[in-house]
């Protein structure tokens, strides 16, 4: 809204100075900073509003058995994820092109699944029903998410020409087509059959990754704001011809205005970490977490990068693998000895170092340098192609 207004009064009257509204990374930092004060000075008012409503987590006096005590965290406010909402769609509000289809599908994409979020926290604090929405619900709004951006992926005319393709990290031009099977059926366009699904696995799982690592304090937005400022550097360059060029990159004409709510989505985790960092004054819940893995999934399928989430976002892919290892394992030992087994003291993974011994700072701590390291790997992989 405020780059209109501000384009608007330029074209006008042309005051010195305002011409630089019209360049992404000036109004990126903006949604940076605008991002930030939002997190940190609105963000204090919503969590003493949360205490004063008794918005507490109920946390157990011993998870599994007695092995990780977390009774001190009980009372903490949760439903915090309501400040990154906040900060995140308020920023790219006020400073991204609103005339951008890129712009409304990530807006529309996380306040979706931040709505989904909400519903469930509501439930568990005010209704104080411990089991929250269930998860058929949250199932059918990630599906129906998936669904959502594959539609305005494949049949949008700005993604026309590239809408079935995305690009195959560290091969030097080379991208995969979704639509292959076309060869085999004279050339009908079957692209959306293996697209729809792959849109909505990635959304679906990338939701469900940084809920799971949303279990220690600053851990989920942590690694979220690391990803992030990774994913700044990937947004921007394929929206910028020349540098696309230079890197060997797809060029998306209209993607470099998705650098606005990358930007803005570092900056209000990092704002968020001001008050979630041990100990904890805030939990981001569900209302957090599952729109910022929705917003990390839809910004790599936009941008053509989903291939690369494995190692953008490997601390996510591996604390999802590890439930998925241990509650495999234990069902298959349990049907055939009686007696179910665990690979892992306790998954997800960081409560099997906490069980081991490591204080939650020193895991989140690691966590994040592990993030860094990834992010950094991912971003090299622009100038091996």
């Amino acid at each position: 809204m405020l780059y209109y207004l501000i384009d608007h009064l330029e074209q006008l009257y042309q005051p010195p100075g305002f011409q630089a509204i019209r360049f992404i990374t000036v109004r990126a930092a903006l949604a940076a900073i605008t991002a930030l004060v939002i997190s940190l000075f609105i963000g204090r008012r919503i969590i003493h509003w949360l205490g004063r409503q008794q918005l507490g987590e109920e946390v157990r006096s011993g998870i599994d058995a007695g092995k990780i005590d977390h009774s001190h965290k009980r009372g903490t406010p949760t439903m915090g994820g309501v400040i990154i909402l906040l900060a995140l769609l308020g920023s790219t509000l006020l400073w991204g092109d609103l005339g951008s289809i890129y712009v409304w599908t990530i807006i529309v994409a996380t306040a979706w699944m931040g709505a989904f979020g909400f519903a469930d926290d509501y439930i568990k604090t005010v209704k104080k029903n411990k089991t929250g929405l269930p998860a058929r619900i949250k199932l059918v709004g990630q599906v129906s998410l998936g669904i959502m951006v594959a539609s305005v992926l494949y049949f949008h005319p700005q993604f026309e020409s590239v809408n079935t393709l995305t690009s195959l990290p560290f091969l030097k031009n080379l991208v995969l087509d979704y639509n292959f099977m076309s060869n085999w059926f004279d050339g009908v366009d079957l692209g959306w059959v293996i697209y729809y699904p792959v849109v909505i696995f990635i959304i679906t799982a990338l939701s469900n990754a940084v809920n799971l690592t949303d279990g220690l304090d600053g851990l989920a937005a942590g690694v979220t704001g690391i990803v992030a400022l990774g994913l700044i550097v990937l947004v921007y360059v394929p929206g910028n011809k020349e540098i696309a060029e230079f890197l060997n990159e797809m060029n998306l004409p209209g993607a470099g205005e998705l650098t606005i709510f990358a930007t803005a989505m570092a900056f209000a985790c990092l704002g968020f970490l001001w008050y979630n960092g041990y100990p904890a004054s805030v939990f981001m819940g569900d209302t957090g977490s599952l729109a910022l893995g929705a917003a990390v999934g839809t910004l790599a399928l936009m941008i053509k990068k989903e291939l690369l989430l494995p190692l953008l976002c490997l601390v996510f892919f591996v604390e999802s693998l590890s439930v998925i290892i241990q509650t495999t394992y234990f069902k298959y030992t349990r049907r055939r000895t009686g007696e179910g087994k665990r690979v892992f003291l306790m998954a997800p993974i960081h409560h099997h170092f906490e069980v081991k011994g490591l204080h939650e700072t020193k895991i989140v701590v690691r966590f994040w340098i592990i993030t860094a390291i990834t992010v950094i790997a991912t971003l090299l992989t622009l100038r091996i192609r």
